[in-house]
């Protein structure tokens, strides 16, 4: 029997390490296609979207005790939030130390590997934005799919996020981003459309299409 989230939390926070194990693997997935979406061109070519999920699950981890449960799209944002300030701490590392890329390459494992999770479950998650093309292999359609996330706006890029993958509700979101609740449904239809005319357009007027605005 699948146990709830909470109970999962509260077993992991005691040293339960199969609930440790089944938290993460519940919640993996999420959270590799939530980092490769937010990672960005530059942190990409760094470091692999698997070695950031797994300094994720770590951090996470060593706080479980900590966490407070008030809904698994709490513990959610809580993940993710987490991730996102990985991100900007490795991002700007990068940038001031400034490090040669030729002398890096040799180290890096390639930048479009799914690492611990399937590519097919990286897709299932990005199938609540896009509906993923059949016409591309599944390493292909997720290289197409991130590529096409880089060309929106940051604004587009943070609503779909918070919307699709954290699950905030309008209202939520609109207290995260600074704006009004009608503000963030307009935000979060136009950057849904933007996302599919870019894969309509690398698709040459193919079927991609994105999941409905909650």
């Amino acid at each position: 029997m699948k146990l709830p989230t909470e109970d999962l939390i509260q077993s992991a926070s005691r040293g339960d390490g199969i609930a440790v194990d089944q938290l993460l693997e519940r919640y993996l997935p999420g959270l590799e296609a939530f980092i490769r979406l937010r990672q960005g061109k530059m942190l990409r070519a760094k470091e692999s979207a698997a070695d950031l999920v797994q300094s994720v699950c770590r951090e996470v981890l060593e706080h479980i005790d900590r966490f407070q449960y008030r809904g698994e799209i709490q513990f959610k944002h809580w993940l993710y939030v987490t991730a996102l300030r990985k991100i900007a701490n490795r991002a700007e590392y990068y940038r001031a130390e400034k490090r040669d890329a030729a002398r890096e390459v040799g180290s890096l494992r390639s930048a479009g590997s799914a690492g611990s999770v399937a590519p097919e479950q990286i897709l299932e998650c990005y199938g609540s934005v896009v509906t993923p093309s059949r016409a591309f292999e599944a390493r292909e359609e997720l290289a197409r799919i991130e590529s096409a996330f880089e060309e929106l706006p940051e604004d587009y890029r943070e609503v779909i996020l918070l919307s699709k993958f954290v699950g905030l509700s309008h209202a939520e979101i609109a207290t995260e981003m600074g704006r009004s609740d009608t503000a963030v449904r307009t935000l979060l239809s136009r950057a849904l459309a933007r996302l599919a005319g870019i894969l309509e357009k690398r698709e040459g007027g193919g079927s991609a299409t994105t999941s409905k605005a909650k």
